[in-house]
């Protein structure tokens, strides 16, 4: 690269213990510069290495740093903070992704993409490169909960080569450390409405031992994805549960009906009640994180969204809330008042009783739950 010329293009490569590929890479990187005539620079983030990785990095003469936390995401976290250029690509630096094929990367981002990802599905696994249980069960079925969650087409965002703007990078401002890294990157650049393309990409067998744990990182990924999709971790169950479990105490309460061959009465209702608050509850915590998530820019405003803000405020909460709980309450005073007229003697009026307690406790979670995501939306200045 020449000095005092701007840098198109920064390649970060995080490394643990790559002393076998860390220099192929490197080389088929400054090939690509050569043939293309970019102005670019190449990162190494050492992550830990007891090997020859530093030796060799510091022989090819490129920029070599070091990150004591431990980490998928910390090693890229550090290199891209150095990064100077216009445009970034990362990959992995065991040479399982032909950094040949960086000139298609750089297309995309050279017409106006802001991210570009790279797919191993679409292009070609080599033998051996992915074990069975990653190709057709681990991947496919994250990359899916990614698709159905976010809305998107993208066939493979675990991927290890990727590519961005300098400025799409600054505007994901990204923060975790291990592997769910990955799957963050993907998420922020589809909630900033990024322009992003998707390339077909080779995928080679790794040397050296994999540094994957994959019961562990897939759970990272997926509790990623649920925390940053409040509607499939708390709106949809939440919904469906309390659909569900009122629906069921509102038809016992008229009395017991058959169903499997058995009566269902007063103590299922006594479970349907409980199952009542909880899943009002999971519903209740969804708009705090939703809500949460917005005002601290991890998620975008949606239609939904736009269209609660509107229309809720807490005055209508403390009105909605008090109008269940005087349900209760007028069902509950019912029962008194019949108690009452007979002396307080015998009474038999357990189901009216359940569900006027399920209403009022509804109702007075509604109450609370107004104020609470009103103190989340003020406005600062």
């Amino acid at each position: 690269m020449e000095k005092n010329k701007e840098i198109e293009l920064s390649v970060v490569l995080p490394c643990l213990n790559e002393e076998e590929t860390l220099g192929i890479c490197i080389d088929k990187i400054r090939e690509v510069f050569l043939k293309e005539n970019i102005q670019g620079e190449i990162i190494v983030v050492d992550n830990g290495s007891t090997d020859r990785s530093k030796e060799i990095a510091l022989k090819k003469e490129v920029e070599l740093l070091e990150e004591e936390t431990r980490g998928y995401g910390a090693a890229y976290l550090r290199g891209l903070k150095e990064a100077k250029g216009k445009y970034i690509i990362i990959g992995d630096s065991d040479n399982t992704y032909d950094f040949y094929e960086i000139p298609k990367f750089l297309k995309y981002l050279r017409e106006g993409y802001d991210f570009v990802m790279g797919s191993r599905f679409k292009g070609k696994i080599q033998k051996k490169a992915m074990s069975w249980s990653h190709r057709y069960i681990g991947n496919p079925i994250l990359s899916g909960m990614c698709r159905l969650f976010f809305k998107t087409s993208l066939s493979d965002i675990h991927c290890g080569i990727r590519a961005f703007t300098q400025e799409a990078y600054k505007k994901m401002n990204l923060l975790t450390t291990g592997m769910e890294f990955a799957t963050e990157m993907v998420v922020s650049a589809l909630v900033n409405n990024f322009k992003i393309g998707e390339v077909a990409v080779n995928y080679y067998p790794r040397r050296g031992k994999s540094k994957l744990m994959p019961l562990v990182d897939a759970w990272r990924h997926i509790r990623f994805m649920l925390m940053f999709c409040p509607v499939w971790l708390y709106f949809i169950p939440g919904l469906l549960g309390l659909t569900l479990s009122l629906g069921l105490l509102l038809v016992l309460m008229k009395g017991p009906f058959l169903f499997l061959g058995h009566w269902w009465d007063v103590h299922l209702m006594i479970y349907l009640s409980a199952f009542s608050v909880l899943f009002y509850q999971i519903l209740n915590l969804g708009v705090y994180a939703h809500t949460y998530a917005l005002r601290q820019g991890y998620l975008k405003y949606d239609r939904l969204t736009i269209f609660f803000k509107k229309h809720f405020n807490l005055e209508r909460g403390i009105i909605l809330g008090g109008l269940i709980f005087l349900i209760g309450f007028i069902i509950s005073f019912l029962v008194f008042f019949e108690w009452l007229s007979t002396h307080f003697g015998a009474l038999y009026r357990i189901r009216e009783s359940i569900v006027a307690m399920t209403f009022m406790i509804i109702g007075i979670q509604t109450i609370f739950s107004s104020f609470f995501i009103s103190l989340l939306f003020i406005e600062k200045k």
